[in-house]
């Protein structure tokens, strides 16, 4: 079944169960936010899912007669602090923990055990190490053990015993996410619309032979759909071996956003996701070295925050704009003949700046950047700014680039979101570079070589009004102050 049809038959069950949730949490006196929803939705699945994942390979193991070692020691299973259940399979009320004694166990006890994974694992690929980062990551915010307690008896109702479930359950996790990007001040932050993350794949056509790389990972959206494009593709157990532990690539810096995004991929079906937890503009970018480069960058760094000096010394093109800094570490982290799509501000077409004139002549001098696609205001919730998507190759310069201007022909907003349909013609447009209404081309020899200015200039639309300078407004404004004294003037001479 597609990803599509999957979104067509979402459980009510399921539906219902985050509803309570999200009851449950709204009336908790430590979660105050979407984050802290998130955040705390995230470690209970989490721990569920793991504990659904050992009785599965437990299964598996009994079959074919061999022995299994959980994860995690029968002190601290799920089935036994969470969901004891008695003879007849129902909650055990009797040996359940709940109240004072609850958030006791939970802060004492659990969590350093779970935290301890990350110094017992054997490497940093298995999914002992992923609980260790987690649970060294992430905080029990749960003030009342009832509260807790009514969360995870809701949890407790959710399976992830086949596919289809585990689907059903990353699609309201992503319902999620996209509520808590709202809710923060920059919903980009957090959340990328999927429509556009899905035209953007199917403009650079991962393949399975493909690693791809997203450097500011956030809730991981890239990569889990990603996974969902190429997992039909997998007819043969090497191949599903292959997007597991080779395939999909990460690195974040927030706590939160690391816990967000391991747990989204999980869900998504990787087991052990390889994020790393780091700053990634920390790295000395000339140090980036062919073994460290991908084959595919797919990402939407942060915007509008501001580096440290010590950060910029780790770039050639110095620069306190964070999304320039990791632009220029997408192009230095691209193999040649790779290709990448990545979200950035439209101001970067047009500054003036030093660095944005150096980074756009490096980025057309190494990378054939063949389109830009020009978001419409609107499309990343909370966040205030106008977005485009820059789709380059590595390996040959620029000789044209192809514009497309979205136009949804609707205002863009939380009720109106962006959809599949919205990018239907882009994405087909984009296959043959076709012009039209909406898109043209640009020869890049045709482009200022004094500031390589990019600037979305539709050829095809009716030119707007030319702005008018400063000094014209002044002189203006100088004008009609003049002619209002006349006027006051004569005024005064009539009383």
């Amino acid at each position: 079944m597609s990803p599509f049809l999957y979104r067509c038959y979402l459980s009510p069950m399921f539906e219902q169960t985050f509803k309570n949730l999200d009851d449950i949490l709204r009336k908790e006196a430590g979660c105050a936010s979407e984050l802290d929803y998130t955040e705390q939705t995230s470690w209970l699945l989490f721990l569920k899912y793991l504990d659904d994942l050992e009785t599965s390979r437990a299964t598996e193991a009994e079959l074919r007669g061999q022995a299994y070692t959980p994860i995690i020691d029968a002190a601290h299973r799920w089935g036994l602090w969470a969901a004891p259940k008695d003879a007849a399979g129902k909650l055990d009320h009797n040996r359940a923990k709940t109240g004072p004694d609850l958030i006791a166990y939970v802060n004492r006890e659990l969590f350093p055990y779970l935290e301890g994974f990350k110094s017992r694992a054997a490497s940093a690929d298995t999914i002992e190490y992923k609980i260790g980062e987690i649970f060294g990551e992430i905080r029990n915010k749960f003030q009342s053990g009832y509260s807790l307690r009514d969360a995870i008896d809701a949890i407790d109702e959710l399976s992830f015993g086949s596919q289809v479930q585990k689907h059903e359950l990353s699609e309201l996790y992503e319902a999620k996410i996209k509520n808590m990007g709202n809710a923060g001040r920059n919903g980009g932050e957090y959340y990328t619309p999927r429509p556009l993350i899905r035209a953007m794949i199917k403009v650079v056509k991962p393949t399975l032979n493909d690693t791809i790389y997203d450097g500011a990972a956030g809730s991981c959206g890239f990569l889990c759909e990603a996974y969902d494009y190429l997992r039909p593709l997998a007819k043969i157990a090497s191949d599903l071996e292959r997007l597991q532990k080779r395939t999909f690539f990460a690195k974040e810096k927030k706590s939160l956003a690391y816990v967000i995004g391991t747990m989204n991929m999980i869900l998504h079906g990787i087991e052990a996701p390889n994020i790393v937890h780091t700053n990634t503009l920390a790295e000395q970018v000339l140090d980036i070295q062919e073994k460290d480069r991908f084959d595919v960058i797919l990402a939407n760094p942060p915007f509008g925050g501001k580096e440290r000096p010590e950060i910029q010394q780790n770039f050639p093109i110095k620069t306190g704009e964070t999304a320039y800094l990791f632009l220029q570490h997408f192009i230095k982290s691209l193999r040649a003949g790779g290709s990448a799509a990545v979200v950035i501000k439209n101001t970067f077409l047009s500054n003036t700046d030093n660095a944005s004139v150096a980074l756009r002549r490096e980025l057309l001098e190494s990378c054939n950047l063949h389109t830009v696609l020009d978001m419409p205001g609107g499309t990343f919730q909370g966040a205030g700014v106008k977005t485009v998507v820059l789709f380059f190759d590595k390996g040959e310069p620029t000789r044209s680039i192809w514009y497309y201007r979205l136009d949804p022909g609707r205002n863009m907003g939380k009720t109106n979101p962006l959809n599949d349909a919205d990018m239907a013609d882009f994405v087909e447009r984009q296959a043959s570079f076709a012009e039209g209404p909406n898109s043209w081309c640009v020869a890049a020899d045709t482009l200022d070589p004094a500031t390589f200015d990019l600037t979305v200039r539709n050829p095809n639309a009716p030119e707007a009004e030319a702005l008018r300078s400063p000094g014209e407004i002044l002189d203006e404004i100088a004008v009609l102050d003049a002619e209002s004294a006349e006027i006051l003037a004569r005024v005064r001479e009539l009383l």
